[in-house]
């Protein structure tokens, strides 16, 4: 079976516009939220913002206008000449673009039906297909020319780890040299009341797995990875796909869902789990999602494995959060200095939780780090675990 690999990334979510602030930001172990009741009039919400200058979109058709192809086109600038060079070396029609998304331009729908409401007309510069789940990834495409199988994926909270996993089929199928995949969304009225009338957001920064939690912090970002057969970068060593299918919302509480993700990601990476020395928890800090991840964890690796959730730092970006937290991976394994982010919280254990190893402080002496894990578990139970590994 053909080797991939992530060969570059471009990144922006709540803690940095680039690679490097994003490292930075997680060494210094400070969260990246902000409260505020921009997309919640009247009840200030702790949201992970991305207040940056985005870049103009430059083709000249209405449909591609949004926000969330500002975000995809900010992430791809950032690796444009790696890009640019493997659509050289393989040609358009060998490039793919596969993004995960679970809002793309519904900011700009929301706007669209206010000002129906209040004057009953539609602004000349909205296109309804600004709001389709395929918009992302077409963008990308039409923007650099390429031919190559082009879609994009929708699964919720797993959207962007499992546009990952596909451009990994992709490659290893023979179907393409190279793959444009990640995840990208921003935020929204529809997601943060949405989530909110779910009773599933907490009005404080969310703080996984402790005995005090009270849920999800909505954030927005992207990453986009590069990905090939060349070995450059980060391996893509394994991906672990399921569907529990337990509930509409609520994943299985028994775990079994999380742990055979995991468990299969290790399998086609051919690793142990006493080989991996970093877990990205899915850690939502919602009551079931930490229980059931936590049974699952403590099956698979144990309670020795460092492991912290990264949402308290980024908010949980939705569609992008698999490729965001796929991404600091990315970034721990290709730091020259290792280090592992702290798990951010008030350290109140919750006793009916079994143990993991939730890294207490930022780990940055003598980190030997080769393969770290990722985990995204979405609604329905449509689960994933990918597997990275350094290049030795």
């Amino acid at each position: 079976m053909t080797s991939c690999y992530l060969n570059k990334l471009g990144i922006l979510c709540s803690i940095g516009n680039s690679a490097e602030e994003v490292v930075a930001h997680l060494r210094s172990g400070r969260s990246g939220l902000t409260v505020t009741e921009s997309y919640s009039k009247g009840n200030p919400l702790p949201l992970g913002l991305c207040d940056y200058s985005l870049p103009e979109i430059p083709l000249p058709e209405l449909k591609w206008k949004s926000r969330n192809n500002q975000f995809a086109l900010a992430a791809l600038q950032q690796m444009k000449e790696d890009v640019d060079a493997a659509i050289q070396r393989y040609g358009v029609n060998r490039i793919g673009v596969v993004i995960g998304t679970s809002t793309s331009g519904l900011a700009e729908s929301e706007a669209a039906v206010r000002q129906w409401v209040k004057e009953e007309t539609v602004s000349d510069s909205y296109d309804y297909a600004m709001h389709e789940m395929g918009a992302a990834a077409q963008f990308i495409a039409r923007l650099l020319g390429t031919t190559g199988p082009c879609y994009g994926i929708s699964t919720a909270c797993s959207s962007g780890a499992k546009a990952i996993a596909t451009a990994k089929r992709l490659v290893q199928a023979g179907l393409c040299d190279a793959v444009i995949a990640g995840g990208v969304d921003t935020l929204c009225q529809l997601t943060v009341l949405g989530f909110s009338s779910l009773e599933a957001v907490s009005n404080e920064i969310c703080n996984p797995f402790s005995r005090n939690r009270k849920g999800i912090n909505i954030g927005e970002g992207a990453a986009l990875f590069l990905v090939s057969a060349e070995p450059v970068g980060v391996e893509l060593c394994g991906a672990g796909e399921g569907s529990d299918a337990h509930h509409i919302s609520a994943p299985d509480p028994t775990g079994s869902g999380a742990n055979r993700c995991m468990t299969a990601a290790l399998v086609d990476a051919g690793v142990s789990a006493d080989e991996v020395g970093y877990v990205n928890l899915h850690g939502t800090a919602t009551e079931l999602n930490d229980q059931m991840e936590s049974i699952a964890m403590n099956q698979v690796f144990g309670p020795t494995t460092p492991c912290s959730s990264t949402k308290p730092y980024t908010g949980h970006t939705l569609g992008a959060a698999g490729a965001i937290e796929a991404g600091i991976c990315w970034l721990l394994l290709e730091t020259n200095n290792a280090f592992l982010p702290a798990h951010l919280w008030d350290g109140e254990a919750d006793p009916y939780l079994p143990e993991i190893n939730l890294i207490a402080k930022q780990l940055d002496e003598e980190v030997s780090l080769n393969y770290a894990l990722s985990n995204s578990f979405a609604f329905g139970g449509n689960n994933i675990s990918l597997l990275l590994g350094k290049l030795l």
